[in-house]
């Protein structure tokens, strides 16, 4: 086993390793958490497809044996639009038709609603309480009337695809759940490796739902949700509740 890899943050440990018949690999120990307790099994779901391939797992000791990508450079540095061509591609393959042992994204809903003032009073007020607000609205009116149930990577960001051999790009670092399509863009929306400004933001979701065919009002009601369920910690919540507020004001 190599040098373990810099920049994780979920896991316990991630590094490079070789398996039996000299294939590249990456031992992955994780950090036990809700958000990722069925990483192995959307893993599995995909079977490579658009994602890293799982080789093994040992689910007594948290430990994932990975498909490793080479050369692994993150999407991010390709570009915006590169990028976005990518995910427009991506997307479609990684929503596959899902269920249990998934988290349902109407459930996680319902952890982010019980929980969200009570944080926000907690962390301060970070932000106006429109924002509050707007997605305590989504959170409560659109799990009921979700579309079909597919496979969500709720984490996919330009830093979470990698360029590998056996195809160019892959995911990695699912954190799983089901729920519909619509869901499925938030984090790439949100995120700020592909630039953070309004017009950025706003592009990055007009172009999305306009070639993924997804419901506008939707989409942007579970960007919000998200961005904000998500918004409570010292290094995203400025970040966060500004493309909130972008979104919102282009309502």
């Amino acid at each position: 086993m190599g040098e373990p890899f810099e920049g994780g943050v979920a896991s316990v440990l991630v590094a490079p390793a070789v398996t039996a018949d000299g294939q590249e690999a990456v031992l992955k120990v994780q950090d036990p958490h809700r958000e990722s307790e069925h990483e192995a099994a959307a893993l599995e779901l995909w079977d490579g497809d658009g994602a890293v391939r799982l080789l093994d797992y040992e689910p007594e000791e948290f430990a994932l044996l990975l498909e490793r990508c080479v050369p692994g450079t993150p999407l991010s540095a390709a570009g915006p639009e590169a990028a976005l061509d990518v995910f427009g591609e991506l997307l479609p393959r990684l929503w596959k038709p899902a269920g249990s042992p998934f988290g349902s994204l109407a459930a996680e809903a319902v952890w982010w609603a019980d929980s969200l003032e009570e944080t926000w009073e907690r962390f301060g007020r970070p932000f106006e309480r429109k924002l509050l607000d707007a997605a305590l609205e989504a959170l409560h009116e659109l799990p009921p009337t979700q579309g079909a149930q597919v496979l969500l990577h709720q984490d996919l960001h330009g830093d979470n695809v990698l360029a590998a051999q056996r195809e160019p790009w892959l995911a990695i670092d699912p954190k799983p759940l089901a729920g519909e399509r619509e869901f499925g863009i938030a984090p790439i929306v949100r995120s700020s490796e592909l630039g953070h400004s309004r017009r950025e933001v706003l592009e990055r979701f007009e172009r999305l739902t306009a070639e993924l065919g997804l419901d506008r009002d939707r989409a942007r009601g579970w960007t919000i949700a998200q961005t904000i369920a998500w918004a409570f910690d010292g290094r995203h919540h400025c970040g966060h509740a500004e493309v909130a507020r972008w979104l919102l004001e282009a309502a």
